[in-house]
């Protein structure tokens, strides 16, 4: 099998590494031989080998910066998993580039818009008259969820679009294992959850909405202090096709709540989280004007998807010569940077007492 699939290596023995990759990437090991598990420290990295060994007993545990080159160097790893902070991230994203490793990448793609222009750039620079441009894929989980892209079908049936409205309460407390994380709280990285958890939200609004946020006027405060400010965020938004819209994020909420509805002159769709028979997922309600309401709930599926959508690129690119650029555009680093501009405007239009702002798009 090591001959008819990619090798792929982990980089990063966190949190979301050890509880989401390594199990979904088991769950994957008919399409991809994980190699090995990298953590900058060799304790994290020999504890993460103990949990991916259980379906990948030749895999190896590396660690800091003779690890990193090693993997790096290895012609049968063919693609690797960033799950690093987000300020380490880039770096090493950009190393495992230039070394035609293809990277799936965790969000967000980067700390701010620039910082990824400047990231992109680099990257285009490699290639070369002889030389393909590996896949660079940022996980973006909520582009990959099935309820989600099925609300975003039922929009297009809604007639003229009154406006959108996208409430998201989601706690953000000791009880969460992300909650003491140093690098979110890092005052270097600009938005702390805001932007780490937000992009997931602005992800969920422009597929379902299937347009752009052309500008939105943003108030942020900071109420909690046992996080990193801000905590709470509210916008009036407005997109490229005219529709008016509202988004609030609040991490210090006590209770969770996730909803994006859209109202049209046919009818409204909304997609809630929720639990259904004991699975956590999404459910969305089609209620149109004429005809009967329709239901769906969908499982949360899209770490599972994005990975096996990476890997199956990764395969086409390896064994039967695609190009990266016909690899997933919901992986793309410009869907990735597009989500992080929103919430970077947001930020940057509360810095100036709620003023209209314009949300740069677009790569260069």
């Amino acid at each position: 099998m090591g001959d008819s699939v990619p090798g792929l290596a982990l980089l990063g023995a966190g949190t979301f590494a050890l509880s989401q990759y390594v199990p979904k990437l088991g769950e994957l090991a008919h399409l991809a031989s994980v190699k090995v598990i990298w953590s900058r420290s060799q304790d994290s990295a020999t504890k993460g080998l103990q949990k991916v060994c259980t379906y990948a007993p030749k895999a190896e545990a590396k660690w800091g910066e003779e690890g990193l080159d090693a993997i790096l160097e290895d012609k049968s790893i063919h693609a690797v998993a960033v799950v690093l902070p987000a300020q380490a991230q880039l770096e090493i994203v950009l190393r495992a580039l230039k070394a035609g490793k293809h990277v799936i990448q965790e969000k967000p793609v980067s700390s701010s818009v620039a910082e990824a222009r400047d990231a992109w750039s680099a990257y285009q620079a490699l290639a070369g008259k002889d030389v393909k441009l590996p896949i660079w894929a940022v996980a973006e989980n909520y582009r990959f969820e099935p309820a989600l892209i099925q609300a975003g079908k039922f929009v297009k049936d809604l007639g003229t679009i009154m406006g959108v409205q996208v409430l998201i309460e989601a706690p953000m407390n000791s009880s969460s294992p992300y909650f003491s994380s140093t690098w979110r709280r890092d005052p270097k990285f600009r938005g702390g959850f805001m932007i780490d958890g937000g992009v997931h939200f602005i992800a969920g609004l422009r597929m379902v909405m299937g347009c752009e946020v052309a500008s939105l006027s943003a108030i942020a405060t900071h109420v909690d202090q046992t996080l990193p400010p801000p905590d709470n965020v509210s916008a009036l938004l407005q997109l490229w096709n005219g529709t008016a819209g509202v988004i609030n994020i609040c991490y210090s909420a006590t209770s969770r709540k996730m909803v994006w509805r859209v109202v049209g002159s046919l009818g409204t769709v909304e997609a809630e989280r929720g639990v259904q028979n004991g699975q956590h997922g999404y459910k969305t309600t089609y209620q149109p004007m004429k005809g009967d309401t329709q239901e769906i709930f969908c499982a949360f599926a899209g770490v599972q998807e994005e990975l096996r959508v990476f890997i199956e690129d990764v395969q086409k690119c390896v064994f039967e010569g695609m190009s990266s650029e016909q690899a997933d555009k919901r992986s793309s680093v410009l869907e990735a940077m597009r989500d992080v501009a929103v919430i970077e405007a947001m930020l940057n239009s509360s810095d100036n007492k709620g003023a209209p702002t314009v949300v740069e798009l677009g790569l260069t």
